[in-house]
């Protein structure tokens, strides 16, 4: 498969919230697909989410590729995973701040995953994050620094979620991070539910506080 092959499975013309789907990762995949082949690629049981619930869009905020097999995880629930990383990676034999090298080979692989099972084009999302984004350390000056951060456009508008049916997100990660909240605080200001889980708890309801100025 091409990039674009791979790009289309992801992000299917027909099928609803597709257009969040972000291509930066895809980019490159071509010349290094050999490189990605190998690897274990196991799809996680989840059971925060036992069914499916159309009111509802997930984020899946989790280090590396183990964000696209917890989104694969969900589609078997009838969800439809969108990658939103947008990370770039560095070049052959250079350090960085982020290995995004994981996210390609979670595409991949995800996408022969993602082929074999069926959901509807009116799936509710679960938006894929990696958590790893905002890691800023350099150890020294020749390390790359391809972080990056989520902002409001990366996501649907809290209008659109309402208007299409979602008036809940579940937020599952270690933690809610502070470009996510800056988000979420303004989607819950318009009415929208945010509920949080760790993977092992059931969903709970949380109060995003208003941002500090020195998270701006």
């Amino acid at each position: 498969m091409t990039s674009i092959d791979i790009y289309k499975i992801w992000a299917p013309t027909e099928a609803k919230w597709v257009d969040w789907v972000r291509p930066v990762p895809f980019v490159g995949i071509d010349n290094n697909l050999k490189l990605y082949e190998v690897g274990d690629f196991t799809i996680p049981n989840i059971s925060y989410i036992k069914e499916l619930k159309k009111d509802t869009a997930i984020i899946i905020d989790l280090p590396g590729n183990e964000s696209i097999k917890e989104g694969l995880a969900t589609a078997k629930f009838g969800f439809r995973p969108i990658p939103i990383y947008n990370g770039t990676v560095q070049q052959k034999g250079a350090m960085a701040t982020v290995d995004n090298y994981s996210i390609k080979i979670g595409l991949i692989k995800g996408a022969k995953e993602l082929q074999k099972i069926e959901i509807s084009n009116n799936a509710p999302p679960t938006f894929l994050l990696d958590s790893n984004r905002m890691n800023r350390f350099k150890m020294n000056v020749s390390v790359f620094d391809n972080s990056w951060d989520i902002y409001a456009q990366d996501l649907p508008t809290a209008e659109y979620f309402l208007k299409n049916g979602i008036n809940k997100i579940v937020v599952r990660g270690e933690k809610i991070q502070k470009d996510l909240r800056k988000i979420l605080y303004k989607f819950q200001k318009k009415g929208i539910k945010i509920l949080f889980t760790n993977g092992y708890e059931k969903p709970k309801e949380v109060k995003i506080r208003k941002p500090l100025e020195k998270d701006d």
